[in-house]
């Protein structure tokens, strides 16, 4: 994932209202010019300006070299599968109790942590970050740029993720029982049926969207949104098609699942993915800003 851009110029400005200015002109204020900064460094990113340090990204992803996409993009298949492997380890530790699902759904977000913190390329996030700037600009070699952009980035989420989850399913890497927990957890996942893969994926797609959205203005909370945002992805029981593909490739080696069963899961949870991060989620981003941008 790129890294956070700074803020743009003159945003500070920005952040009064016309309302504000005019009142501050017309009845004045007690405070100093310091208090008056401490203000604007208090308010929230208006709406269009996290409209623009998205697009900063996605443009900054764009420019990337396909080397440097590849390798990352693998870096994250590998470093997600480990959500799977946080929410197997609070499975076989907690006490099987109707509460359990709610608290072993935590270690789902440990995958999300590595993988935005470290600036890796994790196909869903891409889904909101390159799309913006060809929603923004409309030209035909930027569409082409993304599809290019998505096309390295999941392949290569999906040899990482293969290689991770062939690698726990060997059984040299885990204790027994994490190993059986990894077992329930990609049967689970597998026995959703086509449709609701699909249904699921557009809600998971939604939800990695909006933290994309969420992270400029989260400063020192990153890691308390990117884990509430991951829980609130495994307990719900959405539809991941990266995380996912851990799940369905050890179902696969264990003998649940067939390869046949694999494309099942990944293209329709990949279409719902696309639908909520993209179709659904930026389109409506760019919507609130466009008068404004």
């Amino acid at each position: 994932m790129a890294r956070q851009p700074e803020r743009v110029a003159g945003e500070k400005a920005d952040n009064k209202s016309p309302i504000t200015e005019e009142r501050l002109d017309n009845e004045g204020t007690r405070l100093t010019s310091d208090d008056l900064a401490e203000v604007d460094d208090r308010l929230r990113l208006k709406a269009a300006v996290v409209y623009e340090i998205i697009r900063q990204e996605g443009e900054e992803e764009l420019a990337r070299r396909p080397k440097s996409l590849w390798w990352s993009g693998i870096a994250a298949g590998l470093s997600i599968g480990f959500s799977v492997l946080g929410e197997a380890l609070f499975r076989t530790y907690l006490p099987d109790s109707p509460w359990r699902h709610l608290v072993e759904n935590l270690g789902y977000g440990v995958g999300f942590l590595i993988v935005i913190l470290a600036r890796q390329q994790l196909f869903t996030e891409n889904t909101l970050t390159a799309v913006l700037p060809a929603i923004s600009t409309g030209k035909r070699h930027t569409y082409l740029c993304v599809a290019r952009l998505w096309a390295i980035v999941f392949c290569a989420n999906m040899i990482g993720s293969f290689v991770f989850g062939s690698a726990i399913a060997s059984g040299f890497f885990l204790p027994l029982q994490v190993y059986d927990a990894v077992g329930s957890l990609s049967i689970h996942m597998m026995e959703i049926p086509h449709h609701e893969m699909f249904l699921r994926g557009i809600l998971a797609g939604w939800i990695v969207a909006t933290l994309v959205w969420l992270l400029p203005s989260a400063e020192n909370s990153q890691v308390a949104i990117i884990l509430l945002m991951a829980w609130l992805i495994a307990a719900l029981d959405l539809t991941h098609v990266v995380a996912g593909s851990v799940e369905a490739v050890f179902a696969v080696w264990i003998g649940h699942s067939s390869v046949l069963d694999v494309a099942a899961f990944l293209i329709p949870t990949l279409l719902g993915n696309i639908v909520g991060g993209t179709a659904l989620f930026a389109l409506i981003a760019h919507a609130q800003v466009r008068k404004e941008i």
